[in-house]
């Protein structure tokens, strides 16, 4: 039978879990033990309490020999080589939240003024505007559910975090969800996401992705897959080595290394870069990520998907300071 993992299957042999938690102090004796090297205990002590060892047991594994019982440590590692890795990825969500924002700032905004322009400012509430596979009943039930609406017609149970939610109800009793621009404002991304990938005229998904210099298939499946990574980011999960499940379309010729990895960090950075040199002109997220690299050179570039030379590329316009 198999699991809902799909890695294990009836007959396979298993054994209970037997393994004990550690105090702080015993878990930097496993670390010593496995050949860390440890300057200050109290230090270390403190950040094992308020990062945890599970958490930074992750990015200790470059460090060590995984080929051997125990997996030792390499010679000469050290504990602050594993807590700059571990700033580095936690600096690189934020890098990535902070593009990741401007480009979900700009799809509510692009994607409100095409349809409300075109169709009326409640023009989500139509089934009519959305391709058959659309389940348009449970996306209303989202709304409702997260504007506390029990019943079709109905009032919010009580005041919304939002001051314009609350302001719309105390003005307006019909129709009983709020105009386009206010309900997509309280949308996450993937929502977002769900609502423009299954718009179902393909001329205003293509209105849509022009501002953004993409083809609308493209940027259904970049849009899809910046969800995720923004997911990733806001739970606080790995970034640096991670293979992602959600992989980038293959696009654009003029992105030949993009090309190369479509399930790793590089991609995501070309995309990002790629939309915020459109609806931000003039950023510098590209310097930022440069200089987050530089600060970090205990953080592995090969593992994150960057061709040898990246900084260098045009696409990057980094200038004479860019460097591998």
């Amino acid at each position: 039978m198999r699991t809902r993992a799909g890695a294990l299957f009836m007959g396979d042999v298993m054994t209970s879990f037997s393994k004990l938690a550690l105090s702080i102090p015993d878990q930097v004796v496993k670390l010593e033990g496995r050949g860390l090297s440890i300057s200050d205990r109290a230090t270390a002590e403190h950040y094992l309490k308020h990062i945890g060892y599970y958490r930074l047991s992750a990015y200790a594994l470059p460090f060590q020999n995984r080929s051997q019982l125990g997996k030792p440590f390499l010679s000469g590692t050290r504990f602050d080589q594993i807590l700059d890795l571990y700033r580095f990825d936690r600096e690189l969500r934020l890098l990535v939240l902070d593009g990741i924002e401007r480009v979900e700032v700009a799809l509510r905004s692009i994607l409100n003024d095409v349809m409300s322009v075109r169709h009326g400012p409640h023009w989500f509430m139509e089934p009519r505007h959305f391709a058959p596979r659309f389940q348009h009943h449970r996306f209303i039930a989202d709304i409702e559910d997260t504007l506390d609406i029990t019943t079709p017609g109905g009032q919010p149970q009580r005041l919304h975090q939002e001051v314009f939610i609350n302001h719309y109800y105390a003005k307006y009793g019909d129709p009983h969800l709020p105009p386009s621009w206010m309900v997509v404002e309280i949308f996450p991304l993937g929502s977002l996401s769900r609502l423009y990938a299954n718009l179902r005229d393909g001329q205003e998904r293509t209105a849509v992705a022009t501002p953004f210099g993409m083809d609308e298939a493209v940027l259904r499946n970049w849009f899809h897959v910046l969800s995720h990574v923004r997911n990733l980011c806001a739970h606080h999960a790995r970034l640096w080595n991670r293979q992602l499940v959600i992989k980038f379309r293959q696009v654009a010729r003029r992105h030949q290394t993009f090309l190369r990895t479509t399930d790793r960090f590089y991609a995501v950075a070309v995309a990002l870069y790629e939309l915020l040199q459109r609806i931000a002109p003039g950023t510098h997220w590209n310097r930022h990520l440069c200089d987050l690299i530089d600060r970090y050179p205990v953080a592995s570039l090969h593992p994150m998907g960057f061709p040898p030379n990246w900084s260098t590329e045009p696409f990057w316009n980094l200038g004479p300071k860019g460097n591998t």
